[in-house]
């Protein structure tokens, strides 16, 4: 595949301005590199595997619902968007870090001797990770300010079987609010009611994936900022092999589904905020 290289550090992000009270951030769609990142990468990095593919595009709908959409631009294999600043592990099972140096799969990142310095990373913590996270920020408090509350919904994808990270086949739908703290139970409750409605796609509330940084960061039901972070199996919507091909058939299904949580969403925030209980 073609590698996309920036020589200098260009626009972190990609927003789009709502009208709802529904914040989309999808940070690990971006597939641009650093020089120093493209020179370095490992023969088993370079397909850039581990990349959320094809999100913005399943979720292209959410504009219509009137939700705002956060896309980063850069690969995680310069930065990695939601984990913490401090690298701090967020899991006590096998993971990868805030400049991964590993893939999913176990394999090295980078070639020997090519990994960015830490005045290069230092770089893309200050242009690339806070950036992103300030337009969080910004486009939450935006929101509370305006309809007196919040909704953060935090989209990413995964191929659905790495046997490094979890056990068997991955459940479709991976939902997480950080074993119940990032948003309200009754938010929670609406999630899980729309997934059990169908029975064609598998799901877990708090499993393997219960939220990464961005989850955990920003989901503040005391402050009425819900935060909710989606898990999906890759293989419902696109090819798990390079060239790692979206499947526009698959994707029409499983966007039924998603609609219908965004939309539940939007919906428990307005009934919430009318009955004085967000």
């Amino acid at each position: 595949m073609s590698l996309s290289t920036d020589t200098v550090i260009a626009e972190p992000y990609q927003f789009t301005s709502g009208t709802v009270p529904l914040l989309i951030s999808i940070p690990h769609a971006g597939t641009h590199l650093t020089p120093e990142v493209a020179s370095g990468l490992s023969d088993a990095a370079l397909p850039l595997s581990d990349t959320d593919w094809h999100i913005p595009q399943l979720y292209d709908f959410a504009r219509t619902i009137g939700a705002s959409v956060l896309v980063g631009q850069y690969s995680r294999f310069v930065i990695d968007l939601n984990r913490p600043s401090d690298d701090k592990p967020l899991y006590t099972t096998a993971t990868t870090g805030l400049y991964p140096d590993t893939l999913f799969d176990g394999r090295a990142t980078f070639r020997p001797g090519m990994t960015p310095t830490d005045a290069r990373r230092q770089q893309y913590l200050d242009q690339i990770w806070q950036p992103y996270h300030q337009k969080i920020q910004a486009e939450l408090a935006r929101m509370k300010q305006e309809f007196g509350y919040a909704l953060l919904f935090d989209a990413h994808s995964i191929a659905s079987v790495i046997p490094r990270l979890f056990d068997g086949q991955l459940p479709d739908l991976n939902l997480g609010t950080n074993s119940g703290a990032s948003c309200s139970p009754a938010l929670s409750e609406i999630l899980e009611r729309t997934c059990n409605q169908q029975n064609r796609f598998s799901h877990v509330l708090n499993g393997r994936f219960k939220g990464g940084y961005i989850t955990r960061a920003y989901g503040q039901p005391e402050l009425d900022i819900h935060a909710v972070q989606l898990e999906l199996a890759q293989v419902n919507y696109m090819e798990e092999i390079e060239p790692f091909a979206f499947a526009p058939d698959k994707a029409a299904e499983l966007q039924v589904l998603l609609k219908q949580l965004l939309e539940g969403m939007v919906r428990w925030g307005e009934d919430a905020y009318k009955q004085g209980v967000v």
